[in-house]
């Protein structure tokens, strides 16, 4: 058992150990196993990391919090997929102090120390992750997303505190989260139209103003708060936050995802106060905290559902045997990318309805040069090129 424990000392162990089982072979079955152990730990990394949660409903739930939040810190430095943090949700509500997980990129978190402190816990936890370079993230390129504004169904929620605001400054928030937290994402920025799941021919002309690939819609459907009496020394008043989101294809207007959220926390403010919720006095209240956290996990959901589905640039400029599409550096393009073209067939059925059909052609394109937001290729072979149309789509190429 010592020999095992010693194979991860170092490289140079190794090859003595190699040495040694030319002159004794009896060592052979101990090699096989401390080889079986050295190679994963190449990819492999143990990430010590503090998350921070507020004490909102209970400690459980708040422990949750902090260890989710820790693992998302690990995650993101590590740059295994974001996405796979819901996947874990679940296991993390046992209180438990060491999780091992399969079938997944994090293969063991152990819980170091535990401690509270003026209304929060501080949670510091050890986690085992294995990245992949299979991760959907890290093989397709960044999806452009169009956000709307988040819409508060019932104004009247919004009373309490004077929040008419809170609509736009949640939309801000998510506009910052995905902006400087996504891995499969480009924002394009936040639409002035309002955007209806019900008019899909609408939301493709905006899609193709604004290049985008998906658009976000959002509505928030309850901000209504309880006043619980039974506190001894004040009325404690909890206040809910539920949103509606739906993603819709650019390119069809059909809606492909779509999910809700609830969640309720203290309401920390007077009665009677109007608040302010551009301030850090907001955001960092309990409910601001709810509020942010509920961003993320939009953001996280998105992030497991569609990164895996193929971005699709388009061609915007055709010049003899070279071409432009609309993907550059942000999107994660890079020289000598090989491509695969798809012919734009969509068609208009008999009922009025727009139907999206694309045709694979046998012409390949290779990135040449690359800017901000746009790349030059080059057309082979080249006598095809003249066959190439401006919103043919263009995708990474798989053999």
């Amino acid at each position: 058992m010592s020999l095992l424990l010693r194979c991860f000392l170092s490289e140079q162990f190794l090859y003595l150990l190699l040495d040694i089982m030319v002159m004794h072979k009896k060592m052979i079955k101990h090699l096989v196993a401390c080889i079986a152990l050295y190679v994963p730990s190449i990819n492999a990394a143990w990430y010590e990391v503090t998350g921070v949660s507020s004490v909102l409903e209970n400690k459980a739930q708040a422990r949750q919090h902090a260890l989710e939040d820790a693992i998302y810190q690990a995650i993101k430095f590590s740059d295994a997929d974001i996405g796979g943090l819901t996947v874990l949700r679940p296991y993390l509500k046992e209180l438990k102090d060491d999780y091992l997980l399969s079938g997944n990129e994090i293969r063991q978190i152990q819980v170091l120390k535990t401690k509270q402190f003026n209304g929060a816990i501080k949670l510091t936890a050890r986690i085992d992750i294995y990245p992949t370079a299979s991760a959907c993230h890290k093989n397709q390129y960044r999806k452009e997303l169009l956000m709307t504004r988040f819409n508060i169904v019932s104004p009247e929620h919004a009373a309490l505190g004077g929040i008419f605001q809170f609509g736009n400054d949640f939309t801000v928030l998510l506009q910052r989260q995905f902006e400087t937290q996504a891995q499969s994402f480009v924002i394009q920025g936040i639409s002035p139209h309002a955007i209806s799941l019900t008019q899909p021919y609408i939301t493709t002309m905006i899609a193709e103003n604004t290049s985008a690939q998906y658009l976000l819609v959002g509505n928030i459907t309850d901000m209504s708060a309880t006043i619980d009496k039974k506190t001894v020394h004040k009325n404690k008043t909890s206040r809910q936050l539920a949103l509606s989101i739906s993603v819709i294809n650019g390119k069809s207007g059909e809606v492909i995802y779509q999910n809700r959220y609830r969640d309720t926390a203290a309401w920390p403010f007077e009665k009677n106060s109007k608040v302010d919720t551009k301030t850090a006095r907001f955001w960092t209240s309990s409910y601001g905290e709810m509020a942010q956290r509920m961003s993320r996990n939009i953001l996280l959901d998105l992030e497991k559902n569609l990164s895996c589905r193929v971005t699709t640039p388009k061609i915007i400029s055709i010049r003899g045997p070279h071409g432009q599409i609309n993907a550059g550096r942000i999107h994660g393009v890079a020289y000598d990318d090989v491509l695969s073209l798809w012919h734009d067939a969509s068609f208009t059925d008999q009922y009025g309805i727009q139907r999206t059909q694309l045709k694979k052609s046998e012409i390949l394109l290779t990135v040449s040069r690359i800017y901000e937001n746009s790349s030059e290729v080059s057309i082979s072979p080249a006598e095809l090129g003249s066959s190439i149309q401006i919103g043919d789509m263009v995708t990474k190429y798989t053999q």
